[in-house]
């Protein structure tokens, strides 16, 4: 299964694909889609759903998983975090893929063993788990994360920590 994986947020959006099944699986491709601070936040929003249609396009992935927004400072980065994952959402929807969405607690869970895991630990983890040369950066991190959590909820041992839901 390829996987599309999504770390959303309105300047910094960690994507990964990763491939393979809950037994072994290598990363395609990773990284962060940065935005400067100049450009607007419906230019932001638009460079996102750009991005993802291009990767979707490249990689035709089979399903798409993105993180859950649960814990945020303030109504207004909510708001603009709820718009990062309709950005988000909405490439995956034209593409035609399902989405599932996965809890930060679940991502750590699966990778880490430990649902309050730090990002550093979840970076160590995902370069130990994909056998990458370097440690990716936190944003990609998380995204590489979302995606093996995706392919680890296919294993019927463990798809009972997952606290996941398709949207």
């Amino acid at each position: 299964m390829r996987i599309l994986a999504i770390d959303p947020a309105i300047r910094n959006t960690g994507y990964a694909v990763v491939e393979g099944d809950h037994r072994r699986a290598c990363a395609l491709d990773y990284g962060t889609l940065s935005i400067p601070r100049s450009v607007s936040q419906s230019g932001c929003l638009l460079a996102i759903k750009q991005h993802l249609g291009n990767l979707i396009e490249k990689w035709e992935p089979d399903e798409m998983a993105v993180e859950r927004i649960i814990y945020v400072q303030s109504h207004q980065t909510a708001i603009t975090m709820g718009a990062a994952k309709a950005a988000v959402v909405i490439a995956a929807a034209e593409a035609g893929l399902r989405i599932m969405e996965y809890s930060p607690k679940s991502v750590k869970l699966s990778v880490v063993g430990r649902g309050a895991a730090q990002k550093a630990q979840v970076a160590f983890m995902v370069r130990a788990l994909l056998e990458l040369r370097e440690t990716p950066e936190s944003d990609a991190a998380d995204a590489l994360a979302i995606g093996l959590t995706h392919l680890f909820a296919a294993d019927p041992l463990k798809a009972h920590m997952m606290e996941r839901k398709y949207i």
